[in-house]
């Protein structure tokens, strides 16, 4: 199973997009997606999420930290992030929001939720991307609890990033 992500047709293997294709992906996005999205829910849809360069380093050091608790020969190659798609809250169940404030305005619009993933061997040896989070056992030791993704355990409290900036409701001055 091929768990890298390459660009087949880029030999670097950056996975770096033309101007003209990333404005195609987007196009498609909002003429098809976002225009479903907003005629049956009747809002007007955020189309992108901005998060700081800082936020994002710092979100990038957690990850890794939290690693090493879990694998101290982790390294970088064992190390990714997933991009859940998200959705915010209707406001008369805006209290789920209590822990984690946002702007009301942005109730019931997508967005990313952003989960760590390390590399992990199944139980029939092959490797996969496994969401993560160290949780404490009773003797001390950091666990992994993986696969709740796969609906086999509830999403553990701590290392997961949201915090960006919506469009809309905010400004798409800047934006695509």
């Amino acid at each position: 199973m091929k768990t890298e992500s390459t660009n087949e047709h880029d030999p670097s293997g950056s996975g770096v997009m033309s101007n003209d294709l990333i404005k195609a992906l987007i196009d498609n996005y909002r003429q098809n997606q976002m225009i479903a999205i907003n005629e049956t829910m009747g809002i007007t849809d955020a189309h992108c999420i901005w998060f700081d360069l800082p936020k994002l380093k710092n979100f990038i050091n957690q990850i890794e930290q939290e690693a090493s608790k879990i694998n101290p020969e982790c390294t970088q190659e064992d190390l990714g992030i997933r991009f859940y798609y998200a959705a915010y809250p209707k406001i008369e169940n805006w209290d789920i929001m209590e822990s984690h404030p946002v702007p009301q305005e942005y109730s019931e619009r997508h967005t990313l939720v952003m989960i760590p993933t390390m590399k992990k061997e199944s139980k029939e040896g092959e490797i996969f991307n496994y969401d993560f989070h160290s949780l404490q056992q009773s003797n001390g030791k950091p666990v992994s609890t993986a696969l709740y993704a796969r609906g086999k355990n509830p999403p553990p409290e701590g290392l997961g990033e949201n915090s960006g900036i919506l469009s809309p409701p905010g400004t798409k001055i800047g934006t695509l």
